[in-house]
């Protein structure tokens, strides 16, 4: 692609000043008002564009002439191409085709789940609990897939790495350019539905603070965010340039407020998906607890049948037979434990 002219990266214009590059992102508390409602609006109309275009199915797209694409491969998120590059995950493991359904996919991305920590060597886990510990969120989030519990019908046009960094701003921060389209596929809806987790910067794993601090403070950039996003919905509509049902404002209203944000986040998340499960999503679909966190497997496990607890048993002794061989390098059509 050829080069944009830019003055800096949204994220940039977004963030705290004076943080070197090496510095995890942190919004800046103090920005002007006007001035982020004027940033969110045009990320907003960027937003509303994507998810006008509905598919049949989920996967990546192929363009059949100047006028049309279809879903003709499998999907291929940015999560999916780190398994491979950071969690030693065999690409043989990867989805090999595209979905019918959303049902489907959140399956598949379930199976991702457990895949990862089945092929994660040696320091993936540190104990005999912490195996099963994460072992049993992962076939219970597998088995709410397998159940239908996740899911919407719709598919619409999504993309993994769209973000604050990736979209190019002139002197004047007006968008110039938005980059890096490679993980751009047809997803559920859900995922279109749920408001970026971008609009405080920082992903909610990485919170200095925490999750619950993360939720905290995005509650309040949230409102300001859907308050535009409103504004944006309307204007557009007058224009003739949006229907009434392709308004975002509202499923992200109510996958937020309904706590679906986490399913989604949860999903698309291998390198996430503990802290989520256990702080969002185990009290949400199990009930109440008065377990801590760290020991709340144990009361969990017993959700599973016998067949799910033996391979749990499976999984545990051959995490702790890689750390006693170590291995640092293997065929990648390596394959264990196929019935997981």
């Amino acid at each position: 692609m050829e080069y944009i002219d830019h003055a800096m990266d949204l994220g940039a214009a977004l963030s705290t000043p004076g943080l070197n590059i090496e510095n995890r992102p942190i919004p800046d508390p103090h920005i002007d008002s006007n001035k982020l409602e004027m940033l969110y609006g045009q990320l907003a109309d960027i937003l509303l564009q994507l998810p006008k275009l509905s598919f049949p199915r989920i996967g990546s797209l192929t363009q059949v002439d100047d006028f049309t694409w279809e879903v003709t491969r499998r999907p291929l998120s940015i999560n999916m191409n780190e398994l491979i590059r950071l969690g030693t995950l065999p690409r043989s493991k990867l989805p090999a085709t595209s979905f019918e359904n959303a049902s489907s996919y959140y399956k598949a991305l379930a199976d991702l789940h457990l895949e990862h920590l089945v092929h994660q060597r040696n320091d993936a886990v540190d104990s005999v609990n912490d195996c099963r510990g994460k072992y049993v969120p992962r076939q219970l989030f597998r088995n709410l897939a397998r159940d239908g519990r996740l899911v919407s019908s719709l598919k619409k046009l999504w993309c993994d790495d769209l973000r604050p960094s990736n979209v190019l701003v002139n002197a004047n921060l007006q968008i110039v350019g938005v980059v890096d389209w490679e993980f751009t596929y047809a997803a559920p809806a859900d995922f279109s539905f749920a408001p970026p987790w971008w609009l405080l910067l920082e992903q909610p794993e990485y919170w200095p603070d925490g999750i619950e601090a993360w939720t905290e403070v995005y509650e309040s950039r949230l409102q300001t965010f859907l308050n535009v996003l409103i504004k944006r919905e309307v204007e557009a509509i007058r224009q003739g340039r949006l229907k009434e049902d392709q308004k975002l404002s509202g499923p992200m209203q109510q996958s937020w407020e309904s706590g679906h944000f986490w399913v989604t986040y949860a999903a698309r998340k291998n390198f996430a998906f503990d802290a989520i499960f256990w702080q969002k999503l185990d009290c949400r679909f199990f009930g109440p607890s008065g377990v801590p966190e760290g020991n709340r497997w144990k009361q969990r496990v017993d959700l599973l049948d016998e067949e799910e607890k033996y391979y749990m048993e499976e999984l545990v002794n051959q995490k702790f037979e890689h750390m006693k061989e170590r291995v640092l390098a293997w065929e990648p059509n390596e394959v264990y434990l196929e019935k997981v």
